[in-house]
C-alpha cells in the first residue's frame, strides 16, 4: 500500500516516529498495482567512480492501454515518487521526467505515460568509496489507470562495484532513448502575467523561429495552476508568441509564486509537422500584477461564520463532555471570587487559541510544501486516534474514582501543578480544541475552507476566530457576574454528576476505537485494545498511592505507549460501508467514474465522508438513509458514490477543495449537465429540495470556486 510524501513530511514536521499510512485498498481486489507495472532499477555505468556522477533509471513497463503520470498529473491522478537509500555519501539529485502524453478523460485531461518510460535520476558518490559492492535502493509508488485507478509500490535495487566508472552497453541503448524523451532547455526567454481569469505565456521567438510554428501548448509543473483541458489560444507576431491559459478553478488568486513548465510546440520544417519540447525550470513574472488577498469584507464574512461555527461546536457530541467536565470545575471554583473565575475563562480560552493557531500553522505550512490535507487531517493517523483515545480513557477513569488528579479534575493540565488551577483550565482548553477536529458545524467548513486558500496571516486569524467560538460560551459565563452568580453551589451532588459525566467519555472511546478499526487491522485493533487495559491498570495502580504503585504505573504506562506500535495501518483493512439510498450498496468514489457519468449526463450524488466525522454518520442515518431519499434517488436513477477520507486520500482531498472545503462532510449532485452543493447538516426535505432544484429547467446551478457562499 502505498504510503505519500505527505506523511513522510509529516513526519519530520511532527517528529512521529511510526507512521505506516496508504491509500484505502481499491475494490478491485483481484488486481493490483504491482500486477499492471513492472519495476526495475538499472544503472548507466558498470562500474562506480569516486567523485564522479552517474546516472541510473527507474524502469516503468506498464500493461497495455494503462498509464502512469507525470510530475503534474493533470486534472486527476498521482504523480510517481522515488525515495532513495543510498550508501553513506552519496546523494540523489531530482527525478529527469520524460515528456508526457496528452491523456483525454472524459472532459478532463491527465499528463502520463503508456507503455515503457525510464524515469533518470543522477547520483553523486563521494570521493573516497567504500570498499566491495556498493547497494543502491529506492522505494517506488505510482498509480496506475485506465478506467479505474490502482495504486503500486515496489522496492527496487542494485549494487555497482568501485571502478572506472566505464559504460554498461547492455543498458546503453535505453539511457540514449531516455535522453531523447526528455525536454530540452528553451533556447527562447519567456514570462507570464495575469489577465482576467488566465494566465498569459509570452516567448520571445522572433523571426523565422515563430514563424514556422503551427501549434504550442503549455504543461505547468504546478498542479491546479490551469485547465488543463481547456483550448490555449494561440498567437503569433513579429516578437513571438502568446498563449493564454484559462485559470484553474482552484488556482491562487494570482500567480503562483513560482512556475515553470514544458512547452511543446509543432514547427513545420520542410512542410512536415515536427513536435519539439522545452523545458522552462522557472518563468519570469515580467509585470505580472502581485497577488491580493481578498478584499476585508469577505475576509470579515469568513471570520463571522467561523465564530458561529465555533460555538456550535460546543454542542458537537466530540466537545460537549469535555466542556461539561469544565462547567462542573467551574463549580467548585464558584467559592475562589469573580477574579479567580475570570481567570480561568481566559486560561481555557488561551489554551483553545494556542491549539488552533499552532494546528493552522501546521496545516498551512504542510499544503504550501505540496501536501493534500484538510481540516481533521491528524484524525488519518492511527496513532493520534490511538492516543486521543487512551487520553479519554484516563479522563473516564478519574471521574469514575478509580484514580485522582489534583484538587479537581478540569482536564489533565490539572496534574500538572496543586497551586493553581488555571493550568488545568489551560490544558482543558487544549484537549476541547483537540476532540473538536473530528466535528464540523454549520458554518465553518466554509470558513475553514477560505481560510486555506488566503495567506498565511489571514488564514491564522480565521482559525483564532474558530477558536474564539469555541472558547466563547464558557469565557461569557466566567466573566459576566449575573451568569457565575447563577451557578450552584457546591455540594455531595457534584460527585454523582461528576462520575455520570465518565460515561460519555466513555462513549467516545468506544467511538474512537471503531474509527481505529476502520484504519487498522485486527493486530492493530488488538494492540489499541491491550493498550487501553495497560491504561486501566495504571491508574488504578496511581490511585493505590506509595513508591511501588507509582513505579507500577509507570512501567503500566511506558507499555501502553509501546501498544501503540502495534497500531500501523493495515492495508486491508476494511472501508466503512453504507448502504445506497436508491437501494443496493454504494459505489467507491472514482474521480474517472464520476467524470464519465457526469459527461454522460447522468444523474450522480457525492458523499464524502469519514470515519471520525460524527456530523457524516448522523446525516447517513437520519437524513440518506430515509425513506424519502430512497425513493428519490429510484425514481431519478441516481448513482449514489461515495468517498471514505478515513485515510488520506489526494483524489478526495482534491474534490473537497474545488468546492471550497477543507473537510467532510461534503455532498454533490450533479444532473442534466449541472452540479449543486448540498449544507452539511442534512435532512430528508434538505435532500429532496436540492435534488428537485436541478429538475426545473429555469434554475441554473453550478459547482462553486472556492469563495465564500453564506448558502451553502
Amino acid at each position: 500500500m502505498r504510503r505519500f510524501g505527505f506523511f513522510r513530511r509529516l513526519h519530520q514536521v511532527v517528529l512521529v516516529a511510526v507512521l505506516t499510512l496508504g491509500l484505502l485498498p481499491n475494490v478491485q481486489a483481484q488486481m493490483s498495482g504491482n500486477d499492471l507495472v513492472d519495476a526495475a532499477l538499472i544503472a548507466e555505468p558498470q562500474s562506480i567512480r569516486a567523485g564522479q556522477p552517474f546516472w541510473v533509471g527507474v524502469r516503468l513497463r506498464m500493461a497495455e492501454h494503462w498509464h502512469t503520470y507525470w510530475r503534474n498529473p493533470g486534472d486527476s491522478g498521482l504523480a510517481t515518487e522515488i525515495s532513495w537509500a543510498l550508501p553513506e555519501g552519496f546523494t540523489a539529485g531530482p527525478i529527469v521526467w520524460p515528456v508526457p502524453e496528452r491523456i483525454p478523460v472524459a472532459h478532463l485531461v491527465n499528463y502520463g505515460y503508456e507503455g515503457e518510460i525510464l524515469l533518470l535520476t543522477q547520483i553523486m558518490p563521494p570521493a573516497v568509496l567504500p570498499a566491495g559492492e556498493m547497494p543502491l535502493r529506492a522505494d517506488v509508488n505510482w498509480l496506475v489507470c485506465q478506467k479505474e485507478c490502482i495504486p503500486g509500490e515496489a522496492t527496487v535495487d542494485l549494487a555497482l562495484p568501485g571502478g572506472s566508472g566505464e559504460g554498461d552497453p547492455a543498458n546503453k541503448a535505453a539511457f540514449d532513448t531516455a535522453r531523447q524523451q526528455v525536454a530540452q532547455p528553451s533556447p527562447w526567454p519567456a514570462d507570464m502575467q495575469m489577465a482576467d481569469a488566465s494566465f498569459v505565456l509570452t516567448v520571445a521567438a522572433p523571426g523565422p523561429n515563430g514563424g514556422r510554428i503551427r501549434e504550442a501548448v503549455f504543461l505547468p509543473h504546478q498542479e491546479a495552476m490551469i485547465e488543463h483541458a481547456a483550448p490555449q489560444p494561440l498567437q503569433i507576431t513579429a516578437e513571438g508568441l502568446t498563449l493564454q491559459m484559462p485559470r484553474g478553478s482552484f488556482a491562487a488568486a494570482g500567480l503562483p509564486q513560482q512556475t515553470g513548465g514544458l512547452l511543446l510546440i509543432k514547427e513545420d520544417i520542410g512542410g512536415r509537422l515536427q513536435q519539439q519540447a522545452f523545458e522552462y525550470p522557472q518563468i519570469a513574472y515580467g509585470t505580472a500584477p502581485v497577488a491580493q488577498p481578498a478584499d476585508w469584507a469577505a475576509v470579515l464574512q469568513a471570520a463571522l461564520l467561523a465564530l458561529v461555527g465555533g460555538m456550535l461546536l460546543n454542542l458537537m457530541p466530540c466537545v460537549f463532555p469535555v466542556l461539561s467536565i469544565k462547567i462542573l470545575a467551574l463549580v467548585s471554583h464558584s467559592g475562589q471570587g469573580r477574579a479567580q473565575m475570570r481567570r480561568h475563562g481566559l486560561a481555557y480560552t488561551f489554551g483553545i487559541l494556542v491549539s488552533f493557531a499552532a494546528l493552522a500553522g501546521l496545516l498551512l505550512v504542510l499544503r504550501a510544501t505540496g501536501a493534500q490535507i484538510g481540516w481533521g487531517f491528524q484524525l488519518q493517523m492511527p496513532l493520534v486516534i490511538a492516543l486521543l483515545a487512551y487520553l479519554l480513557f484516563a479522563m473516564g477513569l478519574s471521574l469514575s474514582g478509580v484514580f485522582h488528579l489534583g484538587g479537581s479534575f478540569a482536564g489533565i493540565g490539572d496534574a500538572l501543578t496543586r497551586r493553581s488551577g488555571t493550568q488545568g483550565s489551560f490544558f482543558t482548553g487544549v484537549l476541547a480544541a483537540v476532540v473538536a477536529t473530528p466535528c464540523t458545524a454549520p458554518f465553518m467548513a466554509t470558513a475553514v475552507g477560505f481560510a486555506l486558500t488566503q495567506p498565511a496571516a489571514i488564514g491564522i486569524a480565521i482559525f483564532l476566530a474558530l477558536g474564539f467560538g469555541l472558547a466563547l460560551p464558557f469565557l461569557v459565563l466566567t466573566c459576566v457576574p449575573q451568569l457565575a452568580d447563577r451557578l450552584p453551589r457546591p455540594g455531595l451532588w457534584m460527585e454523582r454528576v461528576k462520575q455520570a459525566l465518565a460515561f460519555p467519555l466513555y462513549a467516545t472511546v468506544a467511538w474512537l476505537i471503531w474509527v481505529l478499526s476502520q484504519q487498522v487491522g485486527q493486530q492493530g485493533l488488538l494492540a489499541a485494545m491491550l493498550g487501553l487495559v495497560l491504561v486501566a491498570a495504571a491508574a488504578w495502580s496511581f490511585g493505590l498511592r506509595g513508591r511501588v504503585a507509582m513505579a507500577s504505573a509507570v512501567v503500566l504506562l511506558v507499555a501502553a505507549a509501546g501498544a501503540l506500535y502495534g497500531t500501523a495501518r493495515d492495508p486491508a483493512a476494511p472501508a466503512v460501508a453504507v448502504a445506497q439510498p436508491g437501494g443496493g450498496s454504494a459505489e467507491s468514489f472514482s474521480r474517472q467514474k464520476l467524470d464519465t457519468l457526469v459527461a454522460q449526463q447522468k444523474p450522480v450524488f457525492v458523499n464524502m465522508t469519514a470515519a471520525w466525522c460524527i456530523t457524516c454518520m448522523v446525516n447517513e442515518r437520519t437524513a440518506l438513509s430515509s425513506d424519502a431519499v430512497r425513493a428519490a434517488f429510484r425514481a431519478r436513477s441516481i448513482t449514489y458514490m461515495k468517498g471514505d477520507w478515513t485515510n488520506q486520500d489526494p483524489e478526495i482531498t482534491r474534490l473537497l477543495e474545488q468546492n471550497g472545503r477543507s473537510g467532510v462532510p461534503l455532498y454533490l449532485y450533479y444532473a442534466g449537465g449541472r452540479s449543486i452543493v448540498l449544507p452539511q447538516i442534512l435532512t430528508p426535505a434538505i435532500v429532496l429540495e436540492h435534488l428537485a432544484q436541478l429538475d426545473r429547467p429555469q434554475n441554473s446551478a453550478s459547482l462553486p470556486n472556492p469563495t465564500i457562499n453564506t448558502q451553502r
